[in-house]
């Protein structure tokens, strides 16, 4: 009896914590979403990463303008150099507000964990339109973007040798999407910091330094005249600090950084920006060592990750005439490459667009060349397929795309 009493205690004991376990990771909401009149319950299921056989299985989002064919060219580069990748393309029509491609493309990635896209903003400027990358990085809580930037020494640019990172807050700030017309005439916009989420930011941060032997982390703010929330952005920096004593910490008013940033950018070396201020000195730093088309960025959750072009230009203007950049896409497949482990692949992609870009210095029109994107490609492709001959690995068939 009182080995049968001492089982049956310790299976309840053994419900009960599998019970407290799946409610706690059942139902979340987290110090963003309680801000919100209808607070959004996130729901998570530990599931794998979906792999077959060794095969990953991406999301592949083309979205508008030069996504398609940029998509299209990179699945070619995965053939040719054999890499075991599959690709689940999702349509977002960023000319339609219909949200049911969005749902659509949100069940695909929380169903294979990783994804690569172009640019599915619709462009619309009315006021009932969601923002879709906004969106996307809300429900998937994607709270940190990564933008690294290195300059490329064969290309032309006003600074050179330069090497920095933008560790940008992804999910609330200016961008909580919580605007309101008050009274005719007068809106009201609302930016939102937790400290919650300026905190797991700041740790990102300084984890992201120490693990790639950064000696210098900058966090970026307003904290003169926004006192409460780009103070508490701020101060939370400042703590979490002090628990790396090894990585040097400083401050900088984002009006003064982007002067710096013109002027002398290499006194970066990683920065901590909230939402609006990541995406304001992003698209400086990247203009300033070559263009929107050279620089990839990494959106980064707990549970989820999505890799796309630094910038996220939709390049509607240059779509269907072979002048598109690919390189922005394709250093965002590195990174997907690296994030899901194949790093020999990623090594050697990686070394294929540094040597097109460095050494044969084939360039499209942004970049100040005369090459189309095919050109690019090519060269690209035929370098990987050197690379691989001693590997002996193949390319894969066609129809598995």
């Amino acid at each position: 009896m009182a080995l049968s009493q001492l089982f049956q205690n310790f299976t309840l004991s053994a419900i009960r914590s599998l019970e407290i376990h799946a409610i706690r990771n059942a139902a979340t909401v987290s110090a963003f979403d309680i801000q919100h009149k209808t607070p959004v319950t996130r729901k998570f299921n530990p599931l794998p990463k979906a792999q077959y056989g060794g095969r990953h299985t991406v999301t592949m989002i083309p979205g508008g303008g030069i996504g398609q064919e940029l998509m299209d060219h990179l699945k070619e580069v995965f053939r040719v150099g054999g890499i075991p990748v599959d690709f689940e393309v999702v349509q977002v029509d960023p000319k339609t507000g219909d949200s049911d491609d969005l749902e659509y493309a949100l069940t695909s990635i929380k169903r294979n964990g990783v994804a690569i896209k172009g640019n599915i903003e619709t462009g619309s400027m009315e006021a009932g339109v969601l923002s879709r990358n906004v969106a996307l990085r809300n429900e998937l809580d994607l709270y940190v973007s990564v933008l690294d930037c290195k300059s490329y020494p064969g290309v032309k640019s006003r600074h050179t040798n330069v090497d920095l990172a933008i560790i940008r807050q992804n999910t609330e700030g200016e961008y909580a999407m919580l605007e309101h017309e008050s009274v005719s005439g007068v809106v009201e916009s609302m930016k939102i910091v937790t400290s919650e989420n300026a905190e797991r930011l700041a740790r990102f941060a300084f984890e992201y330094a120490k693990k790639n032997n950064r000696k210098k982390v900058t966090t970026v703010h307003k904290a003169n005249i926004m006192k409460l929330s780009d103070g508490l952005f701020l101060e939370t920096s400042r703590k979490i600090a002090k628990k790396y004593p090894d990585i040097a910490h400083n401050d900088m008013i984002i009006d003064n950084c982007c002067m710096q940033l013109v002027s002398n950018p290499h006194q970066f070396d990683v920065m901590i920006t909230t939402n609006l201020y990541g995406s304001i000195v992003s698209n400086v730093i990247c203009g300033l060592v070559g263009g929107a088309g050279l620089f990839s960025g990494k959106n980064y959750g707990d549970h989820y990750a999505i890799f796309e072009p630094g910038t996220r230009n939709t390049g509607t203007a240059i779509a269907g005439k072979n002048i598109a950049n690919p390189i922005a896409m394709l250093n965002a497949s590195v990174d997907m490459l690296e994030h899901l482990g194949h790093m020999t692949h990623a090594r050697i992609l990686r070394s294929a667009i540094d040597t097109t870009v460095n050494v044969d210095k084939i360039h499209t029109a942004d970049l100040g060349g005369s090459y189309q994107t095919t050109d690019v490609i090519q060269n690209i492709m035929n370098l990987v397929l050197e690379a691989t001959k001693s590997m002996k690995w193949k390319p894969l068939r066609r129809t598995l795309y």
